[in-house]
């Protein structure tokens, strides 16, 4: 945190996601009580991540041609502009959807910029320790982001949550601006001078494509980040609201609180690992992670097993949500430090767009499975479904990963210069 570049993204990122998360919180829960469908909810969730699907890995292309800082200001502004037809309409499904829609579509932009670029923030050997401190940012967010969410929505409605998370944004851009460290990437030569505009995009597209497919490392890393995405799909769905509400029987106000349980675990694990930084190994942080919150989302699915109905019930699940906090920290530094260890800076921005993109792909399964499946076979087994698919994703990594293969950085291609768009 001495490094002031860091810092500011750091504390930009603290900010942004206040708003996303009271705002991930608060929309799902006005949703639902409009319907009362736990498909209308998935249906918002996929519009969130659909996007991902149809563009992540495309948009890669451009975050390795573009000044990744100015790709995140101008990302965090067109959120904040676009925000605006929800806070004159929130109470339409087809103005939410299609706002919510537009907001995957920029958010696409920011997230390869900011990790293609954290490395040379940071600099490789603390990668972990810089990871980890993202990722406890991200458990930050998360215990205050869902119940002040939940709250200003039950004390003010949508429209106050809209605007905050509106706010939040115009906030992170300005700190990003401040950010001094050159953000232009890395680009090959050979590739900008060919072609029309369209076949060099499909080219430099391609290219980042058959860099993951020959790397093994980052292959596996790929397969388990899909199973991760269904498994998250379903607990987006079903594991916050329609739990809650209509398996453990809390109220409103605890839907918050369960989401901030896991940042309360967070904040502490992040600590603890960033602390420790590089002495962890990083297939050991994204295996185990994996595993650890596969295990506790399949607690909080069965809580009622241990605990009656309503409070005592909610108890127990925020609980569980609470051992899954340092764990899911282990997920961010082990697996972003892996891939930023294992790409050049020529293709970082490639390989973070496809992971968006593998990742909304395998959400919107999960979101799928849920929606579909929850009403029908019951929320419960669907829930605890989805934690075993996690768990195998984190099995995959012991099995597949080679632990002596993540010291070694894919070498810079010739021709590569600093681009100075």
């Amino acid at each position: 945190m001495r490094h002031r570049d860091f810092g500011l993204l750091w504390f930009a990122g603290l900010f942004s996601i206040l708003g996303d998360f009271a705002l991930t919180i608060a929309l799902p829960l006005h949703v639902y009580e409009q319907t009362d469908s736990t498909l209308a909810v998935a249906v918002v969730f996929a519009a969130r991540f659909l996007p991902r699907v149809l563009f992540g890995s495309l948009v890669g292309v451009f975050v390795d041609r573009w000044n990744r800082k100015k790709i995140m200001v101008v990302s965090d502004v067109a959120r904040a502009v676009f925000l605006v037809p929800l806070l004159i309409t929130p109470d339409r499904l087809e103005v939410i959807v299609p706002v919510t829609a537009i907001q995957g579509f920029i958010g696409l932009f920011f997230m390869p910029a900011e990790n293609a670029l954290l490395p040379k923030l940071v600099g490789e050997d603390r990668l972990v320790t810089a990871n980890a401190l993202n990722s406890l940012n991200d458990n930050l967010g998360f215990l205050v982001g869902p119940a002040l969410g939940s709250a200003l929505y039950a004390w003010a409605g949508i429209s106050t949550v809209v605007l905050f998370d509106a706010v939040t944004f115009i906030v992170s851009a300005g700190l990003i601006r401040l950010i001094a460290a050159d953000a232009r990437p890395i680009r090959k030569a050979t590739t900008v001078a060919v072609g029309s505009a369209w076949r060099r995009m499909i080219a430099e597209w391609h290219e980042g494509l058959l860099v993951i497919r020959r790397e093994r490392t980052l292959s596996v890393v790929f397969a388990a980040l899909a199973l991760a995405g269904v498994a998250q799909g379903v607990f987006l769905t079903l594991g916050l609201t329609p739990l809650v509400l209509d398996v453990l029987k809390g109220s409103p106000a605890q839907v918050g609180l369960l989401g901030a349980a896991q940042g309360v675990g967070g904040i502490l694990g992040g600590l603890v690992i960033a602390r420790l930084g590089g002495r962890i190994a990083k297939r050991a942080l994204f295996g185990w992670g994996e595993i650890g919150v596969g295990i506790a989302d399949l607690g909080s699915a069965n809580a009622r097993l241990i605990a009656s109905a309503g409070t005592p019930a909610v108890i127990v699940a925020m609980g569980w949500q609470v051992v899954a906090g340092p764990t899911a920290i282990g997920i961010g530094a082990g697996r972003q430090s892996i891939l930023q260890e294992q790409t050049s800076d020529a293709y970082r921005g490639r390989v973070f767009g496809a992971m968006g993109a593998t990742e909304g792909l395998a959400t919107m399964v999960g979101l799928a499975m849920g929606g579909l499946l929850g009403g029908a076979v019951g929320l419960v087994p669907i829930m605890s479904a989805g934690a075993f698919i996690r768990i195998l994703g984190g099995a995959l990594v012991f099995l597949l990963l080679p632990a002596g293969a993540l010291t070694r950085t894919l070498p810079m291609a010739m021709g590569e210069t600093e681009s100075t768009m």
